[in-house]
């Protein structure tokens, strides 16, 4: 059978192409239409533009339906422009609204929660709650960095991918990132620079405490003896432990040193949470925070409280809750961080939390805690949303619901039908800035049972 002749690759033109931007998409970048050419008209995702302005691009991709493109010059600016403070925004897809006033991109995120609320869940909330905020600058503690080697740069590269997200982007530094990694990407690039097994190393992940710092180097090829020694005197010479991953989460291992543990510290309830480097903990520690103290305020929790949390984690809003219930009941689909949420526990002396693992999106998982009474329930779901639970709840007899959530379209999609099939009324809800600068939205909901 003879072969389809190969696809041809569309040449991308040299010459920056002109285009005019009516929006922002999802993702934060600008949405508008060629002015001029034979494709006049055809739309264009410009990273670095903002509506209202004509930009000079130049073109990274092309599809059928659409192309995509990096501003290079911008004619009249829009009023809510302002000049990234990195140098690298202009080749580094990390962030994706550091152009845009930090009040604008707030208005972009609160825009985005609203819109999907009317459009895909058709409900509004009684009210909207001011947004939480906090730092926007050295705020990341956790962060995934690609890593690749680039002979043709006589270096590795290690940091966020382009905008475009094909390539590693070629960054000295990162400013969003906690202080602990800020300004460790060229000491990471040197190290990984003299393994022997440089070119199979596609990530670094990094976490970071309140006292002290770790990092996960996925290697895809076994390291030498001499490349273990290397990864040993980072460690000492920059205070950061050093995991090695193999293959899948489960081969995750301490390298160096002996002994380690990763914490980080609730103030406000005297509470300190431990965690493993790959372990998921919300990365803004200031927003985190604020989220808690709103779910509690929402939740208005007494001493005969017994709370549903569902995805629960390692108990980042089960404890604070257990200091001010009866009891808590939390559920997590990863056994690990039941673990751990059963260690913090013990750890914070808070007897009256228990945690139990269940996969969330399989209501054949569901045990006899899903048949008990509860007076609140909290739920954290990842962007996937939470429709399989939604009967649970429902069913559990609760007054009171807080919804946190990472996706505006899931949360809209869930509160939809807990207002609609469920018996909910949405009372309240707000963004988070979680990650400033990005189009990432962050938000909570507070929903009481319809009378």
């Amino acid at each position: 059978m003879p072969r389809s002749p190969r696809r041809r690759r569309r040449s991308l033109p040299p010459t920056p192409v002109e285009v005019a931007i009516d929006d922002l998409a999802h993702d934060g970048r600008g949405v508008g239409r060629l002015v001029a050419g034979e494709q006049a008209g055809k739309a264009v995702f410009v990273h670095g533009a903002l509506p209202g302005e004509t930009v000079s691009a130049r073109l990274i991709g092309r599809n059928r339906q659409f192309d995509e493109a990096v501003a290079v010059e911008v004619g009249a600016p829009s009023p809510d422009r302002v000049t990234p403070p990195c140098p690298f925004f202009d080749r580094c897809g990390g962030c994706a609204l550091q152009h845009l006033s930090p009040s604008a991109q707030i208005q972009f995120k609160h825009k985005r929660l609203v819109d999907n609320f009317e459009r895909l869940g058709e409900v509004t909330p009684v009210r909207w709650a001011e947004p939480i905020q906090g730092p926007t600058w050295g705020y990341r503690r956790r962060a995934r960095l690609s890593v690749r080697d680039v002979p043709g740069k006589g270096r590795v590269l290690v940091g966020f991918r382009e905008p475009q997200g094909r390539y590693v982007a070629d960054i000295a530094h990162c400013d969003v990132l906690d202080q602990a990694f800020a300004h460790r990407l060229e000491a990471l690039s040197d190290l990984v620079g003299t393994l022997s097994v440089r070119h199979a190393i596609p990530q670094i992940e990094l976490a970071a405490g309140d006292d002290g710092q770790a990092m996960i180097v996925r290697h895809l090829a076994p390291f030498s003896s001499d490349d273990v020694l290397a990864l040993k005197r980072f460690s000492d010479a920059h205070d950061v432990a050093i995991y090695l991953q193999s293959k899948g989460p489960d081969t995750i291992e301490r390298l160096t040193p002996t002994t380690h543990a990763l914490h980080y510290t609730l103030a406000q309830f005297g509470l300190r949470l431990a965690f493993q480097p790959d372990h998921f903990i919300q990365v803004n520690r200031a927003i985190n925070e604020q989220l808690i103290d709103q779910a509690l305020e929402y939740l208005a929790l007494d001493s005969d409280a017994r709370v549903l949390d569902l995805f629960c984690g390692l108990g980042n809003f089960s404890l604070p809750m257990a200091q001010q219930a009866k009891h808590v009941t939390g559920v997590e689909g990863a056994q690990a961080l039941v673990e751990q949420a059963r260690y913090n526990a013990s750890l914070n002396a808070l007897d009256n939390a228990e945690f139990y693992a269940a996969d969330l999106a399989d209501s054949a998982a569901f045990k006899d805690w899903s048949q008990a009474t509860y007076s609140h329930v909290l739920i954290d779901p990842p962007r996937s949303g939470a429709a399989e639970v939604l009967d649970v709840i429902a069913a559990t007899g609760a007054e009171k619901l807080v919804y946190v959530s990472c996706n505006p379209a899931t949360l809209a999609r869930d509160a939809g039908a807990l207002v609609q099939q469920h018996g909910f009324r949405l009372i309240e809800a707000g963004i988070a800035d979680m990650f400033p600068h990005t189009a990432h939205v962050e938000s909570i909901a507070y929903f009481e049972r319809a009378r």
